[in-house]
């Protein structure tokens, strides 16, 4: 790949993704060059991993959530690019799965993978504690100690963003989530607005240990199960009449910028 084209990203879609879109203007806004393509050009081989930075699963509903949200997704990531996939994570490059496709990432065995890309399923995102579908703005921190590389630059920040699922309570075996505390995994925790773990409405769907984002042992690919894509323009905020200013970078924006930047700075 030529240094002098930029920060590329490929944006996923199969049936039923709806957040392709914005997602696909969020990396734009963000400094990157951006294709969205379906699943089924990457599979023939009319567009290929190796001619991006960026891999990014976006939001929705695929494949009708059948069998499981983001579980079919799921099995064509782990049976049909599973090598494209091995290869595209062990040169370091950055995997982005946001809301179902968090879901799909954790299902294929990509997150947090212990002991590699797909060697087994580890977590899973449940059935929300409610029952119900949520959709509400929500505080996520990021874990400063957290060993997600493309997200670094956010420090201890807090991003006030959206929630849309029925499937995103975070569970995983006590022994799986101490590890994952102990070794930096966690990347976004859902908080109050002071940036304290607090229980719901603050953690929407009842994760354990409020966990709200994880990233893999080498730290280049990353899950979250809220939308930053949904807050790129401080316009998209519901409540942005009441604001005495606008700001120029929303925390969405800020999530998409950091990953780019990171780009930029390690990887052409």
């Amino acid at each position: 790949m030529s240094e002098d084209m930029g920060v590329r990203t490929l944006v996923l879609r199969v049936e039923g993704t709806n957040c392709d879109i914005e997602t696909v203007e969020a990396f734009e806004e963000a400094g990157s060059q951006v294709e969205l393509r379906h699943l089924n050009e990457l599979l023939r081989g009319d567009v290929g991993l190796e001619d991006f930075h960026i891999f990014c699963i976006p939001g929705g509903f695929s494949y009708g959530d059948d069998l499981g949200a983001g579980k079919l997704l799921a099995n064509q990531l782990k049976y049909r690019l599973r090598k494209r996939l091995e290869l595209f994570i062990s040169e370091g490059r950055v995997v982005v799965g946001i809301c179902n496709g968090f879901q799909a990432l954790v299902k294929a065995g990509l997150l947090p993978a212990f002991d590699g890309p797909f060697s087994r399923q580890e977590v899973t995102l449940a059935l929300n504690e409610s029952g119900l579908f949520v959709d509400r703005w929500v505080y996520v921190r990021h874990e400063e100690a957290c060993r997600c590389l493309p997200t670094r630059k956010l420090g201890s920040r807090v991003l006030h963003i959206p929630v849309n699922h029925a499937e995103g309570r975070f569970v995983a075996p006590d022994a799986t989530l101490n590890r994952l505390e102990e070794e930096g995994y966690v990347v976004f925790r859902y908080v109050d607005p002071h940036g304290r773990p607090s229980g719901y409405p603050w953690n929407p769907n009842g994760s354990m240990n409020n966990i709200a984002g994880i990233c893999n042992r080498e730290g280049n690919v990353i899950g979250l199960m809220p939308h930053p894509e949904k807050y790129t323009n401080a316009y998209l905020h519901p409540s942005w009449t009441r604001f005495k200013t606008l700001a120029s970078e929303t925390d969405g924006l800020a999530f998409f910028k950091a990953i780019v930047d990171y780009v930029v700075e390690n990887l052409l």
